[in-house]
């Protein structure tokens, strides 16, 4: 019986100390080891701690040897196996910053008591006329009521009063606030509003409708919080900016994107260069700052494209290229004192610059000189491509403009132009565009044309009436005066007759067209009846045999283009180039 219990026992043990090391591995796969405790000088080296003998035994001398222990002999308990130790596993360390793009926090802070609200008001006066009033039988018990009602509607209706929203900032601590001239335009009161809620009356200081800016002044006690201009010039396409303005109404709202283009033109004036931004703009946002990462104002908010009427990441800025000159003058003198060269121009095409023996498209085409303007001795001809001015290159037409209204008035300037297929460099002093006057440097203005090159390169003239050399041109050749058809128009000189039948000004002379074959190449040019082919290839032309020893002469000289000043019947100019191929 005693050794059938020590038999039980001994059979309990070995189970016990079997499990132990079955589920020593798992709990060494769930566990970081522990390193053992270094063993009593003269003590063995089989001992290890649970996972050591869960990865292959003792270190000494009983590699792949059970870890169970041996029976004892006389009965004796065995001892029990040591604990395991436990681990505790490291938490995963903290970030220093949180994820994402840095902040600009600081940034904005810094910048929000510069920016301000811009509110408006407006007497409107009702409208009146909306259809008869209704009448009512005199001696009626309602007319009192009826009078009395339609009398207070009519006094409604001639008070009304509209109110705006926009955005603005202030450039100088005296109160000089820039704004959009269309968030003021018309304001019979202007109100500026700060972040705290301060606000103060704005007077206009001036305003200039080409570019949309306006310049407003308030009196404050104390100095204000105000934002410099940066160099517009510097920002490149995918540079990150940041709006701050009023949108709807909301007040000091920021946001945040990059500069999607440069050099925008949609058609909002003729000095056009937006900065356009995917940082969202809304209604409100007009006239607020658009800031670079350094805190100066590279632009002011002016326009975005939305169907809706809400942000679609398409937002336009006037640049500080353009903005800084004409603020300081609005400040300066209350009014913008722009550069003007007095000459008339259109795009240079590829079959243009083709004809001119330009390598490429490029340049301004000048199409006519404004009399009485700063060209005084043929300085600048109609007919000429201006390639640079002032050492600006000119790239595309409605660049000049640009370049010619940020100039002094009376400055002293270096034009390269492109004159009979050679450059040369001629000096123009400029005069000042008078905003008054309708003479854009791109605009056909008032004076119908009557600036007409010298085909011989005697300088601009107005040809005036040049009857005198008809009358000699009749006693020319006959065949020289026959109609002729040439790339599918037909022309014939221009006579009394045929001023007569196309309305054609006396100031315009040349040959006339009489009629344009359908998609030939003159049509294609956008030639028309009664247009007046002025000159070919720079050479005035007074009979159709002009044209086509001119258009001879091109050809033998291998020309693939003819370029052919035209005029309408007003005296208008233009250019076009015909294939000679």
């Amino acid at each position: 019986m005693a050794q059938s219990r020590r038999s039980s026992w001994k059979r309990s043990i070995m189970v016990g100390a079997s499990l132990a090391v079955m589920a020593a591995p798992f709990h060494a796969l769930a566990q970081q080891p522990v390193a053992p405790p270094a063993p009593a000088q003269g003590q063995g080296q089989g001992q290890g701690s649970v996972a050591q003998g869960a990865q292959g035994g003792n270190a000494q001398g009983n590699a792949g040897q059970p870890t169970t222990p041996p029976p004892a002999g006389n009965g004796a308990m065995l001892p029990a196996p040591p604990p395991a130790q436990p681990v505790i596993r490291s938490p995963v360390p903290l970030l220093a910053s949180p994820a994402g793009p840095a902040s600009i926090a600081d940034l904005a802070e810094g910048l929000l008591d510069a920016v301000v609200n811009i509110s408006t008001s407006q007497a409107v006066k009702g409208e009146e006329g909306n259809g008869p009033q209704p009448q009512i039988q005199q001696g009626s018990p309602f007319q009192e009521f009826f009078d009395d009602f339609f009398n207070d509607k009519k006094n409604q209706q001639s008070a009304q009063k509209v109110s705006s929203l926009g955005s603005g900032f202030v450039i100088d601590p005296s109160g000089y606030v820039v704004t959009n001239n269309h968030v003021i335009e018309g304001a019979d009161d202007i109100e500026v509003i700060f972040p705290s809620g301060r606000k103060l009356k704005a007077k206009l200081v001036g305003t200039d409708t080409k570019t949309d800016l306006s310049v407003l002044k308030v009196e404050s006690k104390t100095p204000l919080k105000a934002v410099p201009f940066g160099d517009s010039k510097k920002m490149r396409i995918g540079d990150w900016v940041m709006a701050i303005g009023n949108p709807f109404g909301l007040g000091g709202s920021v946001t945040l994107g990059i500069i999607s283009a440069r050099g925008r033109n949609i058609n909002a004036g003729p000095y056009d260069n937006f900065i356009q931004t995917d940082a969202a703009i809304n209604k409100g946002n007009s006239g607020g700052p658009l800031f670079n990462m350094r805190g100066e104002v590279i632009g002011i908010n002016t326009a975005i494209i939305s169907p809706s009427g809400g942000s679609i990441g398409i937002g336009f800025a006037v640049p500080t290229e353009l903005a800084e000159n004409v603020v300081h003058q609005l400040i300066e003198y209350g009014e913008t004192r722009r550069g003007w060269l007095g000459v008339r121009i259109q795009p240079v095409t590829d079959d243009i610059a083709s004809s001119l023996g330009l390598d490429k498209a490029r340049g301004a085409l000048v199409s006519g000189v404004v009399a009485d303007g700063p060209i005084k001795s043929g300085e600048i001809k109609a007919g000429d491509v201006v390639l640079s001015f002032d050492g600006q290159a000119i790239k595309e037409m409605r660049d000049l403009p640009r370049i010619v209204a940020e100039s002094p008035v009376g400055k002293q300037v270096d034009v390269l132009v492109q004159r009979d297929g050679k450059q040369q460099t001629v000096k123009v002093t400029l005069g000042r565009l008078e905003d008054s006057a309708d003479t854009d440097d791109n605009d056909d203005g008032d004076d119908n044309g009557q600036q007409t090159p010298d085909g011989n390169g005697g300088g601009n003239s107005a040809p005036g009436n040049k009857q005198g050399q008809n009358d000699q041109q009749k006693d020319d050749q006959k065949a020289a005066r026959e109609p002729v058809t040439l790339f599918g128009m037909t022309v014939a000189p221009l006579d009394a007759e045929q001023r007569k039948t196309f309305s054609i000004a006396d100031s315009v002379d040349g040959v006339i067209i009489t009629a344009v074959a359908q998609g030939s190449a003159a049509a294609d040019k956008g030639l028309k009846p009664g247009d007046v082919v002025v000159e070919v290839a720079q050479d005035f032309v007074e009979t159709p045999g002009d044209v086509t020893e001119r258009f001879d002469a091109l050809k033998a000289d291998g020309r693939r283009n003819a370029q052919l000043m035209i005029a309408d019947k007003a005296g208008n100019l233009r250019f076009v180039a015909i294939s000679l191929e």
